[in-house]
């Protein structure tokens, strides 16, 4: 069996001047992903002057993994032949300033995990778990993730 390293490209661009002091330069950068197209116009937390109306980096580290978990469950879920109508997650995530070094300590995630009628709930929470032990972004965290999923059916 061989094995391969997937890697992966981030491009972050940013002009500007930081001789006005920290309080006053320009947060705003861009950030693309090759190959794919596009790029996101970002910024710094709000706490940190950065701009409330573009996205920051610890809401993309959040993003990645409820992305990465949302992937990883269709995934089982798809090869344990459970019918998955629908998932959503409204996610948080935690970064303490008194906590040094600074950084995202804890992550809730909280999937609403719709499926076809007669499907057993104890089933998909168990794909749940599984699901979370192959997310490779959360493998790659120290941070705690606390992951509680509802099943509803429809």
């Amino acid at each position: 069996m061989s094995s391969s390293t997937h890697r992966y490209r981030a491009v972050g661009s940013w002009t500007g001047s930081t001789a006005v002091g920290y309080d006053s330069y320009d947060r705003a950068h861009t950030l693309s992903c090759p190959p794919a197209p596009g790029e996101l116009t970002m910024s710094g937390d709000p706490a940190f002057l950065g701009n409330p109306g573009r996205l920051n980096p610890e809401q993309l580290l959040l993003a990645a993994v409820v992305s990465c978990q949302l992937l990883s469950f269709l995934a089982v879920a798809a090869r344990a032949r459970v019918d998955v109508r629908g998932y959503e997650d409204d996610a948080e995530a935690d970064m303490p300033e008194d906590d040094k070094p600074m950084r995202i300590t804890a992550i809730r995630l909280r999937p609403r995990i719709t499926v076809a009628p007669g499907t057993d709930p104890e089933k998909v929470h168990k794909l749940v778990g599984l699901a979370h032990e192959h997310c490779f972004i959360a493998n790659s965290l120290t941070s705690e993730i606390d992951l509680r999923a509802t099943i509803v059916s429809d």
